[in-house]
């Protein structure tokens, strides 16, 4: 099994469907989901009573499942359903298990398991399930979520009706999109997934693991390592910040391309004015462009003169709302990364005329119309390549601080510069990214996440 596949409800239908015609019936698929699950919800339980509620589809299925296995481990054991089972399957699966069933009764138990829809619900939770839903939200009790809440849209990660906050979510055979997707992401608690034997090895979108970086070569220098330019414009303070994040995360040299005199900057930071000569370096492995930047005429100016250099290049902030589909005639685009944030999503969908409206759907599009790579980033950072989506786990909200985004761009810009590919250089920076903010005191500015990725680099090594 792939272990990181993230399927929509069409894919994971599909790789159910491809497991019945290879021999498995829908029974042992259901059988292995619910004893996976039961063994999850035992040791979270640990010998306590659990209450599963059961919906009339075969999430509900599993719900008995998971009931009969707790039961057939001595455990006391209750199951809550609204209505009758109304797939075969789980009709199966109710007439399997022997214990107690309720159609209605107070959420007494100290763990509760959430069985009553799956991930294809498409529309809202209502009557008797809403105010199930209610209850075990208003509820101590411990909560477990089994595949998907019953009031998430799977594809989406919207809310369709009342929606408890869980402390543990079991997908069930492979991740859906819902797992890394706002809002519902936030109300999912951990996270574990509960293999069930499908072939999911030619899955396009999967989810991140933590990167494995190297140290330089023996005989590196600090050219070989990446040089970096950071094209600065009207506005001294955010290129700064993404410059030195940049030095932090393993660039070997990095310059700031800068009309300001930055009496501030560190050191060890080369800063030059002349643009034109900066990128006619043919040492210059990347450029990062847009924090600071400005949107008037010497800023686009600026801007077409990045593009038109052919070096690789991660453009943000103001970059991102100047850019046009004719500032990319002639660029080889699969060198160029965008990062940006909701707003400069919209922007962009704008400029490039797609009309879609979920984070996603937009991220997917945009990269599909434009060939460039694209890091939506925020809560939930979905990353967009010609190798499919990539989807991140949940940063520390702590991140929601100006400046962080410039501390990314220019983590991007530097792993970018040490290996010069886009959708590595993404994956790296938000892990970089969100190790940084882990390590970093609480309530930290952007310049204290640069400094903490000091330690964030070496955690990775």
């Amino acid at each position: 099994m792939n272990s990181t596949a993230v399927l929509s409800v069409e894919a994971m239908r599909a790789a159910e469907q491809a497991a019945m015609n290879a021999g498995i019936s829908e029974w042992e698929l259901m059988q292995r989901a619910g004893q996976g699950a039961a063994r999850w919800v035992m040791r979270m339980a640990a010998g306590r009573p659990v209450t599963v509620l059961c919906g009339p589809g075969n999430n509900g299925g599993d719900g008995y499942v998971i009931a009969g296995c707790l039961h057939a481990k001595g455990y006391k054991v209750r199951v809550i359903a609204p209505v009758e089972p109304k797939s075969e399957t789980a009709r199966k699966a109710r007439a399997a298990f022997d214990g107690e069933v309720m159609g209605r009764a107070a959420l007494t138990d100290p763990v509760v398991v959430d069985c009553l829809f799956g991930y294809g619900l498409s529309r809202n939770a209502k009557g008797e399930f809403a105010n199930l839903l209610e209850e075990l939200a208003a509820s101590d009790c411990y909560k477990i979520a089994i595949d998907v809440p019953s009031s998430v849209e799977s594809d989406s990660g919207s809310v369709l009706g009342p929606l408890p906050r869980y402390n543990l979510t079991l997908a069930l055979g492979a991740w859906k999109q819902a797992h890394f997707l706002m809002p519902a992401m936030a109300s999912m608690g951990a996270l574990r997934c509960v293999p069930i034997g499908l072939a999911l090895n030619d899955a396009s979108d999967q989810s991140t693991t933590a990167p494995r970086l190297t140290a330089p070569a023996a005989d590196s220098h600090k050219y070989r390592r990446g040089l970096l330019a950071v094209v600065a414009g009207s506005m001294p303070g955010a290129p700064l910040l993404s410059a030195e994040a940049a030095m932090h995360a393993g660039a070997g040299y990095v310059k700031l391309v800068s009309d300001h005199s930055h009496p501030d900057a560190p050191a060890d930071l080369v800063i030059e004015q002349d643009l034109d000569a900066v990128l006619e370096d043919e040492r210059i492995s990347a450029v990062l462009t847009g924090p600071g930047l400005g949107r008037d005429d010497e800023a686009r100016k600026r801007l077409s003169r990045v593009l038109g250099s052919g070096r690789p290049c991660v453009l943000d902030a103001d970059a991102l709302h100047l850019l046009r589909p004719d500032m990319l005639k002639g660029a080889d685009v699969t060198k160029l990364c965008l990062t940006p944030h909701e707003g400069e999503l919209a922007t962009l969908c704008e400029s490039f005329g797609v009309t879609l409206q979920s984070k996603l759907d937009r991220a997917r599009r945009l990269h599909d119309v434009t060939g460039m790579t694209v890091l939506a980033k925020g809560p939930d950072t979905v990353l967009a390549d010609r190798e499919g989506m990539r989807f991140f786990p949940r940063g520390s909200s702590w991140l929601s601080v100006a400046g962080s985004g410039d501390v990314l761009a220019g983590i991007v810009a530097s792993r970018l510069a040490v290996h010069s590919d886009t959708m590595r250089a993404c994956e790296e920076a938000v892990w970089l990214h969100h190790e940084a903010a882990r390590r970093a005191a609480p309530a930290f500015s952007a310049s204290d996440l640069a400094c903490a990725l000091i330690p964030a680099m070496a955690s990775f090594l």
